[in-house]
């Protein structure tokens, strides 16, 4: 079995999170078990309800909503925290075989997260398992790291 690649959608350009999803959707219907964290997220976006539709995916939301309006808090760190030892496990047992962590790239801007904590979790994932990392700010390790990195431009 090929290892699963890392790959990362970044920039400042819309449509991170929808290409993720759409890997999500080709996954669950090729059988693939998947799993969504989005960090920072904790409002129900339309993308939260695809598991009614979809058994074979699992989605959770790590955050207390966006930064817009206010700095981050301990709470924040909190959340962050609590969502990645959810995917940590995720990319390291058997239930999944395509782990999306959205927005993940900005709770490692804001320091939510240590960037090389985050990166030694992803290259100890299981071999099967592949990795997607969204958000804008990827930090250059992450991308020195990544399989394939994929950079959305406004136009």
């Amino acid at each position: 079995m090929e290892k699963g690649y890392l790959q990362v959608y970044t920039g400042n350009g819309k449509g991170k999170t929808t290409a993720a999803f759409g890997l999500v959707l080709r996954a669950a219907l090729a059988g693939k078990r998947v799993f969504v964290g989005q960090f920072v997220k904790s409002m129900r976006y339309h993308e939260t309800g695809i598991e009614s539709l979809l058994p074979r995916i699992h989605t959770e939301q790590f955050g207390r909503g966006c930064f817009l309006d206010r700095s981050a808090e301990e709470e924040d760190r909190a959340a962050a925290r609590e969502g990645w030892d959810r995917c940590r496990e995720a990319l390291t047992g058997d239930a999944y075989d395509l782990v999306i962590l959205d927005e993940l790239n900005i709770a490692l801007h804001f320091g939510l997260l240590e960037v090389e904590q985050v990166i030694e979790g992803l290259r100890g994932r299981g071999a099967h398992v592949e990795a997607v990392v969204t958000g804008r700010y990827a930090p250059q390790a992450l991308i020195d790291a990544a399989d394939l990195v994929t950079e959305m431009t406004e136009v």
